[in-house]
């Protein structure tokens, strides 16, 4: 198959909109997503998660359409009551890869919407 025709052909916008109705559903309960779009990058989006319960975390990621089907994900920053920390423990690669499992189930989950 030519690479180019396995191509993400939605909108950002639209894409934008699926995910922000998408994702809380694969999030666990009271953790909060906001998805933007990438404004450099039309097959990027920008998503900020916060986390429910005490901990007052922060995640940033960039996702990224490698075509239709398949997401790259990149964490960008990791907070705690503001305040950068360390990403590199046991407990917030944990954290990180359950988030990293949620974005590509939400990824899956909208593959009726994204496939060419």
């Amino acid at each position: 198959m030519n690479m180019n025709e396995d191509q993400l052909n939605v909108p950002q916008d639209e894409l934008v909109q699926a995910w922000q109705h998408t994702l809380p559903e694969r999030l666990t309960a009271g953790d909060q997503a906001e998805v933007m779009p990438d404004e450099s990058d039309p097959t990027r989006l920008l998503v900020h998660i916060r986390t429910a319960g005490r901990q007052m975390m922060e995640f940033d990621f960039a996702v990224r359409y490698v075509d239709s089907r398949e997401i790259a994900i990149e964490l960008s920053d990791v907070e705690r009551d503001g305040q950068s920390v360390d990403e590199r423990t046991d407990v917030m690669q944990e954290l990180i890869a359950d988030y990293r499992r949620h974005l590509h189930e939400c990824a899956q989950a909208l593959h009726h919407f994204t496939k060419a």
